[in-house]
């Protein structure tokens, strides 16, 4: 008698499991499907890249999600003779990631729907809204969400680039040598020192300047024989090599490096490479 109540109860365990199994398999389903939605609806809110090659149609954007939904967004506004060219990171990735882009994005938009200020006040005004957003006031407990950000804006009728950074920069490849523009060593967002403007870099550019602009995800991302990060060096150094390919050439080679390095190992963070050529 005991042996068939072990049989049964062995039997009920048995389907107790499957249907458990089967609870996880719809739960994770129906995440998923909802994650996938909000892709959808965060892409759409992303410039496409189309329009952005109408501006310049030599030029790429290279944004590559670690997951469904990204913490790396990008953002192109034209008015007449400006262009604004955003790439931004925000904290984490994934949905709280992702969360914050869309902030980014529609503060983005109310700070030029009348006009477009100079780079460094769309950061200043930038950063004071994302902190009243999240009602950020230093506070230890707190936590520090926020974004770094490489924003930039063409102006053609003067030949005109201004540049503002925080902590990401900008690469200007022009004849064949690469110059650097660091942004500030602040962040969008509550930050442990003194608050201040950001800087507001301005220069001239010339017809077939290139320019990136980029998320720190291929330069972190982890691969190589030794496992280690690429790092910002030869990030660099495969820029200069590549620049006089054709873009659309060096979108795909990019792509192909990463794959190349990363190899096996997982995808550690959202990567976003913008580049664009002065025409």
């Amino acid at each position: 008698m005991d042996y068939y109540k072990e049989i049964i109860y062995e039997q009920d365990l048995i389907a107790k499991i499957s249907e458990q199994k089967d609870e996880i398999e719809r739960q994770q389903k129906e995440l998923e499907e909802s994650l996938r939605y909000a892709g959808s609806i965060q892409s759409a809110l992303l410039s496409e890249e189309r329009t952005f090659r109408k501006i310049f149609p030599d030029s790429f954007i290279l944004f590559m999600p670690r997951d469904i939904v990204s913490g790396d967004f990008y953002w192109i506004y034209r008015k007449k003779q400006m262009v604004v060219v955003v790439a931004a990171d925000c904290t984490g990735h994934g949905v709280p990631g992702a969360f914050m882009s869309i902030l980014g994005i529609s503060f983005l938009n109310e700070i030029v729907s009348r006009e477009i200020p100079k780079a460094n006040i769309i950061l200043n005004r930038l950063r004071e809204n994302v902190m009243k957003a999240l009602h950020q006031t230093g506070e230890i407990s707190e936590h520090k969400d926020g974004m770094d950000i490489a924003l930039c804006i063409c102006d053609f009728e003067n030949m005109e680039l201004q540049f503002s950074g925080a902590f990401n920069p900008l690469y200007l490849i022009r004849n064949g040598t690469l110059i650097e523009i660091r942004g500030d060593k602040m962040p969008i967002g509550i930050a442990p020192t003194e608050e201040k403007s950001f800087t507001n870099h301005i220069f001239n550019i010339r017809k077939n300047d290139i320019i990136y602009i980029f998320s720190d995800g291929f330069a972190d991302q982890f691969g190589g024989p030794d496992e280690r990060k690429f790092r910002y060096r030869p990030f660099k150094e495969l820029l200069v090599n590549i620049h006089k390919q054709n873009i659309a050439k060096q979108k795909s080679f990019l792509v192909q490096k990463f794959h190349r390095w990363k190899g096996d190992l997982e995808q550690v963070d959202d990567v976003l490479i913008i580049g664009f050529k002065i025409y």
